[in-house]
């Protein structure tokens, strides 16, 4: 037998639970969106943001996993899939470099930070929650312009042999 506090608690819940998938798919849908070029700046490789050849400055890279992935099923030899941490000091630089041969992911922890992109006409600024991707068509460097540190996390696909960069 039912009784009416045990209904008012099931659809309390199932309320709380289709707001806050409501308020998630918001967020992603504005996460989408924040911190990439604006689709009327998008460029051919190349006609955006001029390479800086400043050398890297106030950044602090570090290693926080890898995995060897000669090692794994998918058999990709000369291939770390690694998980950084940078710190971005005001005013530091992460130097200009390509994702040709390997993609990543940033997600911004906390701080801010801005990108300068080969493909994008303007500088994009990327806030702490957001995410984006790098890919083959990806030519950058960042700067942090902001008065605190910004910290990044960078999941990528190593190429152990031959990518000088480490940024």
């Amino acid at each position: 037998m039912t009784t009416i506090p045990m209904i008012r608690s099931a659809v309390h819940r199932t309320l709380c639970g289709a707001v806050m998938m409501t308020g998630a798919f918001a967020l992603g849908a504005g996460a989408a969106q924040a911190g990439s070029c604006p689709a009327d700046k998008v460029v051919a490789s190349g006609k955006g943001q001029a390479e800086s050849k400043a050398a890297a400055q106030g950044v602090t890279d570090t290693v926080i996993a890898s995995t060897d992935l000669a090692t794994e099923r998918v058999g990709i030899a000369d291939r770390q899939f690694r998980l950084r941490r940078l710190v971005i000091e005001p005013g530091g630089i992460v130097p200009w470099h390509s994702h040709g041969d390997r993609p990543a992911i940033i997600y911004v922890v906390s701080g801010e930070v801005v990108e300068y992109a080969s493909t994008c006409a303007v500088p994009i600024t990327h806030k702490a929650g957001e995410a984006t991707s790098e890919t083959h068509a990806t030519a950058h460097w960042w700067k942090n312009t902001g008065s605190t540190p910004a910290v990044l996390l960078s999941a990528d696909l190593f190429h152990v042999k031959d990518d000088p960069h480490q940024m």
